[in-house]
């Protein structure tokens, strides 16, 4: 069954695609199997006018571009197994259904921040969602030394309505368990994170993979009693404690950005856990940015003027996040936990200020302790970023890396330590980065 999305963003019945047997699409399928749907080619033009070209350079899924006379859209489609592994690691489908309802909810609570969802067909795992122009990833943006005035601004406030509206400080409580016990259904890809976050790129793996010249850094990594302690610590946090609706995947990836937007994009991950995860996950993949400039810059200069806007995109993220946070903490904190029958009802506003403070700095030591285990597994593990792998000498790449892992344990081990973004900041740049 086939559903859309009206203009409200209410998910209605429709038509079926015509095959409500499985089967993957192809450039040459596109037009054919989607032509037929009203609202698609009402949307951009006649199907026989289509361009299709696919564009899917991420580990899971096939992506396509399909461009009418009207308009453009993105046809997004998930394959039975691991695209970046192949049939060998198979994956059920349902992740496409996980991610239509984690665009809905985090679309409500942070606006204009998630494309519009137009369609999605459960059985085809299917989904055709909104172009973004002239969006491009922020990953590539940053490799290629772009200055983005805006983003450290719309991720802070982003992150803090998200993932504070997914909360039981804010929910009501009856709906949020129930979303609870929906996300728990999302347990193939939570796996996933588990394993490939967590536990892989600290043992001896399959799926591992490592630039030549980490042999000796990953086998360090592997004795390292101390972070395997800290990356089984938050492991825990992350698989128990229930305290919101993640992303479950923000890295640079996962943003789209131009001189005036930014989006978030590939919810698939999506599940319920500690608000520090998609804090740390976005901050680490920052770092990770600004550990590569050395190999992506044409000069010192350019180098030097590059890596500091990258830590001040950071110190802005947190900034920005923690205030909105606030605000809201102060205007719509009416869930369950948000304890204004024990202080503003008894007359003790300072009180919850008190509580507010405790929060943040919770939050940020967890987001701490995940950028840190972030950077390790794309150094380590299955899935590297593009901001290393563009790096075509083998010796640069692993120059770079290295300092990052250096970094990125202390940001995880010490992270009850480092109580400002400041001091995360200075302990990134104090690694060096021989411009």
């Amino acid at each position: 069954m086939l559903q859309t999305a009206g203009s409200s963003n209410v998910l209605i019945e429709h038509t079926a695609l015509g095959n409500t047997v499985y089967e993957p699409l192809r450039v040459d399928t596109v037009s054919l199997r989607l032509g037929g749907v009203a609202q698609i080619a009402d949307r951009i033009g006649d199907p026989g006018g289509w361009q299709v070209m696919e564009v899917g350079d991420g580990n899971l899924n096939l992506v396509f571009i399909v461009t009418g006379e009207r308009g453009r859209i993105v046809v997004k489609q998930a394959l039975p197994y691991v695209r970046a592994a192949g049939e060998s690691w198979p994956l059920s489908l349902n992740r496409a259904y996980f991610e239509q309802h984690a665009l809905t909810r985090l679309g409500q609570r942070a606006p204009d921040r998630l494309p519009q969802l137009y369609l999605f067909d459960p059985a085809q795992a299917l989904q055709v969602i909104e172009h973004l122009y002239p969006h491009v990833i922020l990953r590539k943006q940053l490799i290629a030394g772009k200055f983005l005035p805006g983003l450290a601004l719309q991720l802070g406030t982003y992150l803090a309505r998200s993932l504070f509206r997914g909360s039981d400080l804010c929910m009501p409580t009856a709906q949020l368990k129930a979303d609870v016990a929906l996300f728990l259904g999302n347990s193939e890809l939570t796996g996933i994170t588990e394993d490939l976050f967590f536990t892989d790129p600290f043992c001896e793996c399959s799926r591992n993979r490592h630039t030549p010249g980490l042999d000796a850094d990953a086998a360090v990594v592997r004795r390292d009693r101390e972070l395997k302690i800290a990356a089984l610590e938050l492991k825990c946090r992350f698989s128990t404690v229930r305290q919101t609706l993640l992303h479950g995947d923000l890295h640079t990836g996962s943003v789209m950005v131009c001189d005036a937007d930014t989006k978030i994009i590939d919810a698939e991950f999506a599940s319920y856990g500690p608000m520090g995860f998609d804090l740390g996950s976005l901050l680490g993949n920052l770092w990770l940015a600004y550990f590569a400039q050395v190999a992506h810059r044409g000069s010192v200069e350019d180098c030097a003027a590059y890596c500091s806007w990258i830590l001040q995109v950071v110190a802005e993220i947190w900034g920005v996040f923690a205030a909105e946070f606030s605000q809201l903490w102060r205007t719509e904190r009416n869930g369950i936990l948000g304890g204004k029958d024990l202080f503003e009802l008894q007359d003790d506003p300072g009180g919850a200020e008190i509580v507010l403070q405790s929060t943040l700095q919770a939050i940020w030591k967890d987001t701490l302790g995940y950028a840190g285990l972030e950077m390790h597994r794309r150094i380590l593990g299955f899935a590297h970023v593009a901001d290393f792998e563009s790096i075509a000498d083998d010796a640069m790449r692993a120059a770079c890396a290295r300092k990052a892992l250096a970094a990125g344990r202390q940001l995880t081990v010490y992270r009850r330590s480092l109580k400002t973004v400041a001091q995360a900041n200075a302990l990134v740049a104090g690694q060096g980065l021989a411009c």
